[in-house]
């Protein structure tokens, strides 16, 4: 029979206490940490002196680990010590190792970013660098309005010439027609030489 979907599932009791993963994680990695200090290796050699020295030279009544017996209650602490570091350190091992995976896929994502965004600056460089060679430079605009201002001065000059002449001998404005028709073709060759040739 299927679950009615508005009715709320009722919560699962298990016997062992539900502990958050995170949180575990932060208390082994923190024992683990200290572990591996120099500081919990010097208490740990300390603890173990004073309880072997106790229990060798100590009042006779007083001795809870006789050397006798092999010193056993401090072997069987060590050993659950032992048996306890293991898992804490492989605990520690496991959220480094998820740390350094997660960092991993942080920087290739930036790398790729970075990568997308260096390959976008290119084409726009190089759109750039096309559009600058089409655009007329200063040098260029600047020969351009000095090669008109000339021809205006000539043409200037030479339209007085030719009134002076022509007011003087009717004979000379065949000449004029064709002073002008010269002129005329060499502007449009050097207009055509300008066009052909690149802008700076």
């Amino acid at each position: 029979m299927a679950e009615r979907l508005d009715t709320p599932k009722t919560a699962r009791r298990t016997l062992l206490p539900k502990l958050e993963d995170d949180a575990f994680g932060k208390v082994s990695e923190g024992i683990a940490r200290f572990m591996g200090t120099p500081r919990f290796l010097l208490w740990l050699s300390l603890f173990c002196a004073a309880w072997l020295v106790w229990n060798s030279w100590g009042p006779e009544a007083l001795r809870f680990d006789k050397a006798a017996n092999g010193f056993t209650a401090l072997t069987l602490m060590l050993s659950l010590q032992a048996s306890y570091s293991a898992p804490l350190i492989l605990l520690a091992q496991n959220r480094q190792t998820d740390r350094d995976r997660v960092q991993a896929e942080q920087d290739r994502q930036r790398a790729e970013r970075n990568l997308a965004d260096t390959e976008f600056l290119a084409r726009e460089m190089a759109a750039l660098r096309i559009a600058l060679s089409e655009v007329a430079t200063r040098d260029f605009v600047r020969s351009e309005l000095r090669n008109l201002l000339e021809e205006l001065v000539e043409e200037r000059e030479a339209a007085e010439d030719d009134a002076a002449d022509t007011s003087r001998d009717p004979a000379a404005r065949d000449r004029v027609d064709r002073g002008r028709a010269d002129r005329a073709r060499d502007r449009r060759a050097a207009a055509e030489e300008h066009g052909r040739t690149p802008a700076g």
